[in-house]
């Protein structure tokens, strides 16, 4: 599925979890690991699981950080 892609009759576009990987840029194992602890919304459509496009965009915008929030990470 391409970026751009609309659903059928206004529905909602899917994607594979490799989709969802490459869009996330992480690793097709660690969307599994963020279905399974319930943090990503997933469906299984007959043998093959899929994600709602908005579902991954949500999620993606959910792990923006908030400046300040770092501190712990670095010293001054």
């Amino acid at each position: 599925m391409t970026e751009g892609d609309t659903g059928m009759a206004g529905g909602p576009v899917w994607m594979s979890t490799e989709d969802a990987a490459r869009r996330l840029g992480v690793a097709t194992k660690t969307v599994y690991r963020f279905i399974d602890r319930g943090e990503l919304p997933a469906y299984r459509i007959g043998r093959v699981i899929r994600l709602k496009e908005a579902d991954v965009e949500a999620y993606e915008a959910s792990c923006q950080i908030e400046p300040g929030s770092l501190a712990h990470l670095h010293r001054d």
